[in-house]
């Protein structure tokens, strides 16, 4: 028999598999869609009678791609997000919650892929709510009609949807068995660093308690631009967004130049810019539209700034990367990236190759000094001054690979842990699983469920993990072939970058003094 629920807006029947209830496509808000698009999203108007929820509802429109495998025909209706839970939870047990955040680059992905299946977390006894929210310039749009219409606030629609997701969570959850004062955001990619800006917005309120951010970054944001003043090779949303609909034969910002953007078609709206193109804009400098924006409102400023100050949300972190993670910011120089750190002997000798040599091919040392600046150097850094502050962090490196995918990977890419994660290795190694593969995956699922439930990663079974040392570089490495390893940060240009790092800080804020 359908299990069946009542949450504020109407009654769902959902589904039961292995122990498992879930509950797909429940709407969080209106569709944004016609007068809606680009507006903050709206209340769910109640329905009648049952609603089924044995399906997931559609994902948002984006370009076509191939970053992950959806089981659904993306829509610009696709506010809508997925519970599973225990079984036989109910309202009375107050269990822990984990809301996850899919990645993409903000112009990609859905919680309909295979990978994001929560049934083994709720096995676990843990409340899962993945949601969608508007991606590409359905999500992060600021054209000049919008600002002039007054409707509300402009520009980061994707980041409103994922806050009223967090509040339907508030309002709704307990209904599920879940308890809303013990959740843990989770995401990845896009969805980590939309953790951190939540973690670190001013209008946030007290939506989640515990974060984990994987390869989200946390000194500079992986994805933003300017509201209005932009620069070369960082244009403001307003100009990009206008010079978007000038294209499109739309060239004021009156209420029917805002009607005629509302008009055009969805795959017109979404463009080109998949996840590949994405990279690829970013790779060479250029602006890239459809991403987060400054708008000195939701988002202030870079991350760094926030956890610096302590303005950041004070609660417990899990933070870290894979071994060969995205490269999205790059030394001042990339002919020359070397030429960066203050001490060159150091930086040559860090930045090698297996065989020894020193330093390495020009690409490969460039992608190495990026990874790090991008990924690896933010997550210590973010981890270590949360724990300045008095609060629990703990760093993490990823980098087992499947035993299908060697010898040809023995660093694990970007995205590669989600499905040990989920441990939903099925969904992308078919008929290929090692028993190494899922030790591995059971470890790393093991840990994040003991931080969900209980504020921290360590549990009975599991190499102790200790939380960070402020200023020192050790870390839980999910290693290539010894499992769990609590050690020393396996790449030594880490600590050379986080130097760099605070030596600008610090060059940036004399400059600043001097023109005060």
């Amino acid at each position: 028999m359908n299990p069946t629920i009542t949450i504020a807006a109407g009654a769902l029947r959902g589904s039961v598999d292995g122990g498992v209830a879930s509950f797909k496509g429940i709407p969080y808000a209106q569709p944004p869609c016609g007068p809606l698009r680009w507006r903050a999203p709206q209340p769910v108007i109640p329905w009648e009678g049952t609603r089924d929820a044995t399906e997931f509802g559609p994902d948002c429109t984006q370009a076509p791609g191939d970053f992950e495998t959806l089981r659904t025909t993306p829509s610009e209706d696709c506010l809508y997000l997925n519970v599973w839970k225990p079984q036989d939870a109910t309202e009375h047990d107050a269990l822990p919650v984990m809301v996850w955040i899919h990645g993409g680059g903000y112009v990609g992905g859905g919680t309909s892929s295979p990978v994001y299946d929560g049934s083994s977390f709720a096995a676990d006894g843990i409340v899962v709510v993945t949601l969608n929210y508007r991606l590409g310039r359905f999500g992060f749009f600021a054209h000049p009609a919008l600002t002039a219409a007054k409707e509300g606030p402009v520009g980061n629609f994707g980041y409103m949807d994922q806050i009223q997701a967090l509040e339907w969570v508030r309002d709704n959850v307990a209904a599920f068995g879940g308890d809303p004062r013990r959740v843990t955001l989770v995401g990845q990619s896009a969805g980590g660093e939309s953790a951190l800006h939540l973690m670190t917005s001013p209008v946030v309120g007290d939506l989640f308690h515990r974060v984990i951010a994987m390869s989200g970054g946390g000194r500079r944001a992986l994805l933003d631009r300017p509201m209005t003043d932009g620069s070369v090779g960082n244009a403001s949303a307003a100009g990009m967004d206008k010079r978007f609909a000038v294209k499109r034969g739309v060239f004021g910002d009156g209420t029917d130049d805002l009607a005629k953007l509302r008009e055009l078609a969805p795959a017109t709206v979404a463009g080109r810019d998949n996840v590949g193109i994405l990279g690829a804009k970013k790779l060479l400098g250029g602006s890239v539209a459809g991403v987060p924006i400054v708008d000195g409102d939701l988002v202030v400023g870079e991350p760094y700034e926030h956890f610096l100050s302590g303005a950041a949300k004070q609660i417990p972190i899990m933070i870290g990367s894979t071994a060969f993670d995205l490269p999205l910011h790059f030394p001042p120089s990339k002919i020359r990236p070397l030429k960066w750190f203050d001490d060159q002997q150091q930086a040559k000798a860090a930045y090698h190759d297996s065989a020894g040599r020193s330093p390495l091919d020009h690409v490969k040392t460039l992608v190495a000094v990026s990874t790090d600046m991008t990924m690896h150097e933010p997550a210590h850094f973010v981890a270590s001054t949360m724990k300045k502050q008095g609060q629990p962090a703990w760093l993490y490196r990823f980098t087992y690979t499947a035993q299908c995918r060697r010898p040809d990977s023995l660093e694990q890419g970007h995205s590669g842990e989600l499905p040990f994660l989920f441990q939903t290795l099925e969904s992308t190694y078919p008929d290929q699983i090692a028993d190494e593969d899922r030790a591995t995956a059971a470890a790393f699922h093991a840990y994040v469920v003991n931080f969900v439930t209980h504020g921290d990663p360590n549990g009975t079974g599991l190499p102790a993990w200790p939380q960070i040392v402020p200023d020192e570089y050790d870390l839980m490495n999910f290693t290539l072939d010894d499992g769990p390893v609590f050690g020393p940060e396996p790449r030594a240009g880490v600590e050379l970058v986080a130097r760099a790092q605070e030596r600008d800080l610090a060059n940036a804020a004399d400059g600043r003094r001097r023109e005060g």
